[in-house]
């Protein structure tokens, strides 16, 4: 598969990866020896970033969405976000309470089919 797809899978920035990372393919067997047993790199990648967006989000328990209306656009570190999460800014909360609420919306609806 293609260094950026395996990225995804491992959930990091490919740009923070090593250059014969993203130079290569990984293999369906590469990627599992990876998140079996990852490599230094990887574990400090995962531990201190920079993150992608969705682990940024993940971390941050807001959408993606909601990182692009605040404005957050680029990658982060672990530092960086464990510093947003302290500030606990206005937006945070906010977008913290939407995507609550849309879980909220989706679980009963899934309840409701499930009844159904």
């Amino acid at each position: 598969m293609k260094p950026v797809t395996a990225a995804k899978k491992l959930g990091i920035l490919l740009s923070a990866a090593p250059a014969e990372f993203q130079e290569g393919t990984v293999s369906r067997d590469e990627l599992n020896a990876l998140q079996a047993d990852p490599p230094a790199w990887l574990a400090e990648l995962r531990r201190e970033g920079p993150h992608p967006r969705q682990v940024i989000a993940a971390k941050l328990r807001v959408s993606a969405s909601g990182l692009a209306r605040a404005g957050i656009t680029g990658p982060l570190t672990t530092a960086e976000i464990e510093a947003l999460k302290a500030e606990n800014p206005e937006w945070l909360q906010r977008e913290r309470a939407s995507l609550a609420e849309v879980r909220r919306e989706e679980l009963r609806l899934k309840e409701q089919r499930d009844k159904s």
